[in-house]
């Protein structure tokens, strides 16, 4: 058995990410489910890229601030205390917006881990 109380604060930010990125899944080995805090200042995406998973299901859960999230379907703003749900196969493109007067917080979780996100071309310019 294991088990452990992660601040995520105290860990080391994913340097390869355009936002300030915590893992918890890498803190705590886990190896099945992704796991991570997320500073979005304005003008910063939350991935590092317009992407989707074949496999992954996630979810943003808000803790502060205004997510923006671009798919191709359209665009969807995610206010504080809300979350946002993504399937398999459906393009994203999370940010906090240039003319955001905050930064964004967000807690975000997906599974299986291993999925890692595939570059999607045709975004909708939002």
């Amino acid at each position: 058995m294991s088990y452990h109380v992660v601040e995520p604060a105290d860990l080391d930010p994913t340097l390869e990410y355009p936002c300030d990125r915590r893992s918890i899944a890498e803190e705590t080995g886990l190896s099945t489910l992704a796991a991570a805090v997320y500073e979005v200042a304005p003008g910063e995406e939350l991935a590092q890229e317009y992407h989707y998973h074949h496999q992954r299901e996630e979810l943003f859960y808000v803790l502060a601030g205004t997510l923006h999230v671009e798919t191709p379907e359209g665009a969807y703003e995610v206010p504080a205390e809300s979350v946002f749900v993504v399937t398999p196969d459906s393009p994203i493109r999370p940010y906090n917006p240039d003319d955001a007067e905050e930064s964004v917080r967000v807690f975000g979780v997906g599974a299986p881990q291993y999925d890692i996100g595939r570059s999607y071309a045709g975004g909708c310019n939002v």
